[in-house]
């Protein structure tokens, strides 16, 4: 995976933005980050995930997410390291975040753990 594809993979949702905070690439879904790029360096991407399905890619992708350090990572920042994703599991991930930044929590389509667990890591 490339900073370009997750770029483009971001930008295929539905009201999607790109902008900038903090001198790194982000993308907002109504305004709500979901994802950045080049956090902490340009090897990595971030997603914008709830605790629980943090804890779910961190369980079955770990060669490709961990949380964010400090209370950013508490909350579900997730970092992913760009070249150990797959476009497949990296597509779940991101459309979990921008599920929780475009719908929000009590529109959010659930079941997601068990979409999580099919996916295959490469």
């Amino acid at each position: 995976m490339t900073a370009d594809e997750f770029r483009e993979l971001a930008l295929g949702f539905a009201h999607t933005t790109e902008s900038a905070h903090m001198d790194h690439p982000d993308f907002r879904a109504h305004g709500k980050i979901f994802a950045t790029l080049n956090y902490p360096d340009a090897t990595w991407g971030m997603v914008k995930l709830t605790p629980h399905d943090q804890a779910a890619m961190v369980a079955q992708h770990s060669h490709a997410f961990i949380p964010v350090k400090g209370g950013w990572g508490l909350q579900g920042c997730t970092n992913v390291l760009l070249a150990s994703v797959t476009p497949d599991v990296l597509a779940q991930a991101m459309e979990l975040a921008w599920q929780n930044s475009a719908l929000g929590p009590k529109q959010k389509p659930r079941k997601i753990s068990k979409r999580i667990g099919n996916a295959k890591s490469g």
